[in-house]
């Protein structure tokens, strides 16, 4: 078999991952594209493997460390994307945002008053 068979549908889902991480809202489907981002990379790794003849089996070696950093990943990652949908309602990214950068005052909040006079005032 030609190398290039799997590389080239390695290069395919590598890029529908990358398109599913920058146009996605969801943070599963997020998610979803990452695993199929890192499936990519471990195709690529056992392809090559079988290609260079490797007596080690290398490519295959890392591929499954590859396999665990995805389930832990994703695992970890699910747990906080279901704690955010608990605390907040929503999975959406563009909405997440706001917890990396604190929270600002709505527009029709009030400031607290300082002192005493400015509460009777």
């Amino acid at each position: 078999m030609h190398l290039a068979y799997p590389a080239v549908l390695a290069a395919l889902l590598f890029c529908t991952g990358l398109y599913g991480v920058l146009a996605r809202r969801n943070a599963i489907l997020v998610l979803m594209s990452v695993e199929l981002m890192l499936n990519a990379v471990n195709l690529n790794l056992v392809a090559f493997d079988v290609w260079l003849r490797d007596a080690l089996h290398a490519g295959q070696a890392l591929t499954l460390f590859t396999i665990a950093i995805a389930a832990a990943e994703i695992g970890i990652g699910l747990a906080i994307v279901l704690m955010v949908y608990r605390n907040r309602g929503t999975s959406d990214i563009d909405r997440l945002r706001d917890t990396a950068e604190g929270h600002e005052p709505a527009p029709n909040d009030q400031p607290a008053p300082k002192n005493q006079s400015e509460v009777t005032a």
